[in-house]
């Protein structure tokens, strides 16, 4: 008896996203705004966790306290964040991220009541130095000429 043999599909790529949004940590959360439509941007830094997921990859995950964030005011007092990605040292391939979420909303609180005219203190971001420097290879907001590589305002200077 012959098999009849199958035809050959290839597996299909899946794109990754190099940067991520949370608005479930949100009330009044803008999806859909970008830099053109952006009257305020706020560049920071929170802290998290990525893991390898590249089978071939000896590495299993890093962490981080210095992953890219952008905070976006928009007309009407709309507002997103996004959140830059990093890719692992070992294998360069996109690490699947998970946020410190105390840090990341400590950052966006802050912003707003600044960007809303409430007078604050200025939180104590630079905590120990502990972990390794960032690495601007690996960093999505690098790789796209905001954060530190490519010096965020001059990007966003260029969209102004």
């Amino acid at each position: 008896m012959a098999f009849a043999k199958k035809p050959y599909k290839p597996k299909r790529e899946t794109v990754q996203e190099t940067t991520a949004m949370f608005p479930s940590l949100h009330e009044d959360f803008n999806l859909t705004g970008g830099d053109d439509e952006a009257i305020e941007h706020y560049p920071t830094y929170i802290m998290g966790r990525f893991e390898c997921r590249n089978k071939n990859c000896s590495k299993n995950g890093w962490g981080s306290k210095k992953i890219f964030i952008i905070i976006r005011r928009f007309p009407g007092n709309g507002y997103n964040a996004v959140v830059y990605k990093q890719c692992c040292k070992s294998c360069d391939k996109l690490g699947t991220m998970r946020i410190d979420e105390n840090s990341y909303v400590e950052r966006v609180a802050y912003r707003l009541k600044k960007w809303a005219g409430i007078s604050m203190d200025t939180p104590e971001y630079n905590g120990p130095k502990v972990g390794p420097e960032h690495e601007s290879d690996f960093c999505e907001g690098c790789k796209e000429g905001y954060c530190q590589r490519g010096g965020f305002r001059a990007r966003v200077l260029q969209l102004v």
